[in-house]
């Protein structure tokens, strides 16, 4: 079954308010096997509403809504939701009595607008709303001669959480044959995701059944595999199914296939071969170390390091020669492979690990001057010696550094394999 959310309310329009509420509602819906096939954020408009509630009709078995049940003129939820199901609203005489004691309680009168609150679809179950005033609605009816499911929630996070939990989530359980969602993640860094997809879409389209996704992000390509069956063992299978033959085309190119981080994976690794590894940034400024010991228990691998900026802190810190950094400047395969070196032999690590580049906005001086912007070297030295990689990263300072970690988080882990 495909559910639609439509988030109700202009503020969400602007860049000043974000819809968080779909999110959460996206993942409890997926708990009883609900895919969710679209979102729609829509002003306060009553003819934008109702368009959207029509169209969402048309496409989807189950329609949320989130805000727009408040009193005031632009609310108008129940409104668009009635005039798009051709149902009339009725006030409830409860609702209107329990909107007096509230306010009784609080000691001031209630102002003639929140009777709207007490409206309702002709044929909804009221949800009553213990953190609000607006009561949720749950509609099973038809449209076009097809099944509907209409839910209607307020919107403010404290008060939909917990109707969306203890209600609605029982009511869908219950009016909809068993279903579960299955769901694995394949990773891989630093491979475009055009040759992902060249490679894997033959496979994935062989499997119907499981919706694929791919994700790029920055330095990662991710694959998503999502299937609903009758049983949780048959939409695991489906989805291990496809996981597994694309995991034989890619090989090692996958560094994670339950969703870890390249972090994560890392750290795993050097567990697993009983290693510990240091770092010396440069360009970075501590990022690689930063992503390292944001993992918890990391400390028990990672030892440390330094950020040696400066061409003296290279030297104090990490044992480059002078005369190297001189002779070829920071920013150069030698001193990437002197600081692999050094930061390896002053922590006691088994590995030692290095960045040393030009981030920008400005290009290389001193004794670097004419090297490029995006111009990395990354060293890893270990027991078996030091291997150093050149690399010519475009973008911005913020897109060099971070695809500078990448690429030695991604280097370690080919190196221990």
């Amino acid at each position: 079954m495909i559910a639609e959310i439509i988030a109700a309310g202009s503020e969400m329009l602007t860049p000043f308010r974000q819809d968080t509420n779909s999110l959460y509602l996206t993942a409890g819906l997926n708990d009883i096997g609900i895919s969710v096939g679209f979102k729609t954020i829509v002003g306060d408009s009553l003819e934008h509403l109702t368009g959207a509630a029509r169209n969402a009709l048309l496409r989807a078995d189950i329609v949320i809504f989130s805000g727009g049940l408040g009193p005031t003129e632009d609310d108008l939820t129940r409104e668009a939701a009635a005039a798009a199901l051709g149902l009339t609203l009725h006030r409830d005489n409860e609702i209107i009595t329990n909107l007096h004691k509230r306010f009784a309680e609080r000691r001031i009168p209630m102002p003639p607008n929140n009777a709207k609150q007490a409206d309702i679809l002709e044929g909804a179950v009221l949800l009553a709303n213990a953190n609000g005033s607006a009561p949720g609605q749950f509609l099973e009816t038809t449209f076009e001669g097809k099944r509907r499911i209409v839910v209607l929630l307020p919107g403010p996070p404290r008060e939909l959480k917990p109707l969306f939990d203890s209600l609605v989530k029982p009511k869908l359980a219950a009016a909809m044959p068993p279903s579960f969602l299955a769901r694995r993640e394949l990773r891989m860094a630093l491979i475009p995701e055009s040759t992902v997809d060249s490679r894997t879409s033959p496979i994935y389209k062989q499997y119907a059944d499981v919706e694929t996704t791919i994700l790029a992000t920055a330095g990662e390509i991710q694959l998503h595999f999502i299937c609903a069956k009758p049983t949780l063992e048959e939409a695991k299978a489906r989805v291990n199914a496809v996981a597994e033959a694309i995991e034989h085309e890619m090989q090692d190119d996958i560094f994670s296939s339950q969703g870890e981080s390249l972090e994560e994976v890392v750290l795993l690794m050097l567990g697993m071969r009983h290693l510990t590894l240091a770092a010396a940034e440069s360009c970075t400024g501590g990022l690689l170390s930063e992503r390292l010991t944001a993992i918890a228990g990391s400390s028990r691998y990672f030892l440390g390091g330094a950020v040696v900026y400066s061409d003296a802190l290279k030297t104090s810190f990490a044992g480059v020669p002078p005369e190297i950094i001189e002779r070829e400047g920071p920013v150069s395969d030698a001193v990437a492979r002197a600081l692999a070196e050094g930061i390896r032999q002053r922590t006691g690590a088994s590995i030692g690990v290095s960045i040393t580049g030009i981030a920008g906005p400005g290009p290389g001086t001193g004794a670097d001057v004419g090297k490029p912007i995006g111009l990395v070297y990354i060293g890893i030295a270990d027991a078996d010696g030091t291997q150093v990689k050149e690399l010519r990263l475009p973008g911005d300072r913020e897109r060099i550094r971070w695809w500078a970690a990448q690429h030695a988080l991604e280097q370690l882990r080919r190196q221990m394999l």
